[in-house]
């Protein structure tokens, strides 16, 4: 059985009435990108030590992809269809590499 995460983030939304105007919701995901970002440079003494995930790793990082997931919902793209071409994508380019043939980075566009 698959799991379409993007229909329970919506359907745990409208429940919730968890739905705001898009600049709202990016800064949500801002702040808690940043938040992710100010822990690691904590725990790792910015960069002078290895990373290792607090015990809270998993439910912050579950919480930023629930925003994102939102996000997607409340401006009508379908994350799986993205994610899964940008993926191609990537794919596309380390064969470009291999072939010796580097366009620079894999997310820009032709």
């Amino acid at each position: 059985m698959t799991v379409d995460v993007q229909q329970v983030v919506a359907q745990s939304a409208d429940a919730a009435d968890l739905h705001a105007p898009v600049p709202t919701l990016l800064l949500e995901v801002q702040t808690l990108l940043g938040s992710l970002s100010a822990t690691v440079t904590t725990i790792t003494d910015r960069g002078r030590r290895p990373f290792r995930p607090p015990p809270d790793w998993p439910t912050r990082l579950g919480e930023l992809a629930y925003g994102v997931y939102l996000l997607a919902d409340q401006t009508g793209v379908d994350v799986t269809q993205v994610v899964t071409k940008t993926a191609d994508n990537l794919h596309a380019h380390a064969r470009q590499l291999q072939a010796g043939d580097e366009r620079g980075w894999p997310f820009e566009t032709s």
